[in-house]
């Protein structure tokens, strides 16, 4: 890991598929990342101990046995304890991606109150595998997706990503800026929930939340999937908007300077 690099740890557990891509994002933002997986930090409890960053990668985490993401946060709180708490006392960004999001959820850091169930089966009742749109809303507090005002574009990839909680848990998330991104027409345009726009239903559109610090952020969809103009599926046609990097570049600024 280079010394002038700030150091970032990916978390992966048997089933995840994108930390190789989350790792690749971070290092392409300035960080140098490493991918520690359950066993090892089983092992090697500290290896946070170093991280400025966290990153909890997404993918089918114990094959989502018992629901998605519950395993994974079940390990992770007991190998960690509060570990995880610690970061944030330290003030270090963390993010969680798909299953990351949904990991972060169980274990309370996310979204504040809503439950654990609050990521739900999508509405089609299938897995949706399609690229998306993002809009960040202006009056946002995340760390992660300060000063981005063009919409980003990036996959999803889940079967229990639909944003569903109580009407009360979702307004106080929207009046204290806790809302970071929603799905969007491509113009940036509100979905309004309209399918395939919204691909799961999510109330309000809500595609990714933060904790009130804004440091952490949870989200369906997946960024580390366009860092690269050419990832984009219409790259060869002209396309080149809504790459993702600048997410990561904020987390890793936010991480240098605190």
């Amino acid at each position: 890991m280079s010394a002038s690099r700030l150091p970032a740890v990916v978390i992966a557990a048997p089933g995840t598929n994108r930390d190789g891509d989350v790792a690749a994002a971070l290092d392409a933002a300035g960080a140098a990342a490493r991918i520690v997986t359950l066993a090892e930090l089983r092992d090697e409890p500290k290896a946070l101990d170093a991280a400025r960053l966290v990153v909890v990668a997404g993918g089918f985490s114990f094959a989502d046995a018992l629901g998605s993401g519950k395993l994974f946060a079940l390990e992770l709180a007991d190998i960690l304890g509060e570990g995880v708490a610690a970061l944030l006392a330290a003030g270090r960004p963390v993010l969680g991606i798909c299953n990351g999001f949904q990991t972060l959820v169980r274990l309370g850091l996310l979204p504040g109150g809503a439950g654990p169930n609050v990521l739900a089966p999508n509405d089609s009742g299938r897995f949706e595998c399609r690229w998306v749109t993002l809009a960040v809303p202006a009056a946002g507090r995340c760390v992660w997706t300060t000063g981005l005002d063009e919409p980003l574009a990036c996959p999803v990839a889940h079967g229990e990503g639909r944003f569903h909680a109580p009407t009360d848990v979702v307004d106080r998330l929207e009046a204290s800026g806790q809302v970071a991104l929603r799905y969007s027409g491509e113009d940036g345009a509100p979905a309004g929930g309209g399918y395939p726009a919204n691909p799961n239903g999510s109330a309000n559109d809500i595609a990714g939340i933060c904790d009130p610090t804004g440091l952490v952020l949870g989200l369906m969809p997946h960024p580390e999937n366009h860092i690269h103009d050419w990832q984009h599926p219409r790259f060869h046609r002209g396309d080149r908007r809504g790459g993702c990097l600048p997410l990561f570049r904020n987390g890793v600024r936010h991480a240098a300077a605190s």
